[in-house]
């Protein structure tokens, strides 16, 4: 969606300082509504212009810069034991594919997080509870992975489009990665913004888990088609940065909504 004639929006005059994004790390004072694992996560990003990621975001919302660049994510990985905190993961409904396209924002008050332009999931139940709740835009789409040792084999296809096709291959020792560094800037993020627009409301939700360990990685392929249904510019070239993490267990919070 693009959201234009935001002359006169709030906006944070500082990018996020290093502490801001650190103290995010820290779990918040309230009670988890959700919990779920992320597996086998594979982070694609390419460098846009601020200007053009700045155009396609709601108002009250910044595009957070690393190197002068706004960075866009392709992230397919895998969602399992998702549930409310108070029931067990449920056979059939809580392990599924998921791919999401995402780029990196700060609200008003300098406030860095993640803004998705959309997610694609396998189960149609995920895809409705997730938009209905957590205001995201969540498509259902098929999918399909072969993992093993050495690869992960992954294709996605939403409704009416060639499949997009994954293979990867981790190596090297896990590492955090470093506060202040590029690695940092695109997966140390642990805050997500949605957009009401029949509200039009601004919400923000919280995460926590364990910092990301990271992994070297060799793509062999990798699909940027819904890069362009978003309203970006095509990639075509190979990615700007790519990392690994088998995996992290993570709590989700409650949205908050923003005046």
């Amino acid at each position: 969606m693009l959201y234009l004639g935001k002359i006169g929006v709030k906006r944070s005059r500082m990018p996020p300082s290093l502490e801001q994004r650190l103290a995010l790390r820290e779990r918040p004072g309230q009670r988890a509504v959700m919990r779920q694992t992320w597996r086998s996560l594979l982070f694609l990003h390419w460098r846009y212009s601020p200007e053009e990621i700045q155009a396609l975001l709601p108002p009250s919302l910044t595009v957070d810069v690393f190197d002068g660049s706004a960075w866009v994510g392709v992230v397919p990985f895998f969602m399992q034991d998702v549930r409310p905190v108070w029931l067990p993961p449920v056979p059939g409904l809580s392990n599924f594919p998921e791919l999401n396209i995402r780029t990196y924002v700060c609200d008003a008050e300098g406030c860095p997080g993640v803004w998705f332009f959309s997610l694609d999931a396998s189960q149609p139940i995920a895809v409705v509870l997730a938009r209905l709740f957590f205001k995201l835009p969540y498509f259902r789409a098929r999918m399909r992975a072969r993992v093993t040792p050495a690869t992960v084999d992954y294709w996605s296809q939403r409704s009416g489009l060639e499949p997009d096709h994954f293979v990867w291959q981790p190596f090297a020792e896990p590492r955090l990665a470093e506060p202040g560094s590029l690695e940092f800037f695109l997966v140390e993020r642990y805050l997500l913004y949605s957009w009401h627009a029949r509200a039009g409301r601004l919400f923000s939700g919280r995460v926590h888990h364990r910092p990301y360990a990271l992994r070297e990685v060799k793509v062999h392929e990798f699909g940027t088609q819904l890069l362009g249904l978003a309203g970006l510019s095509s990639r075509i070239a190979p990615p700007d940065h790519r990392i690994h993490c088998d995996g992290v267990e993570v709590e989700v919070f409650g949205l908050r909504a923003h005046k």
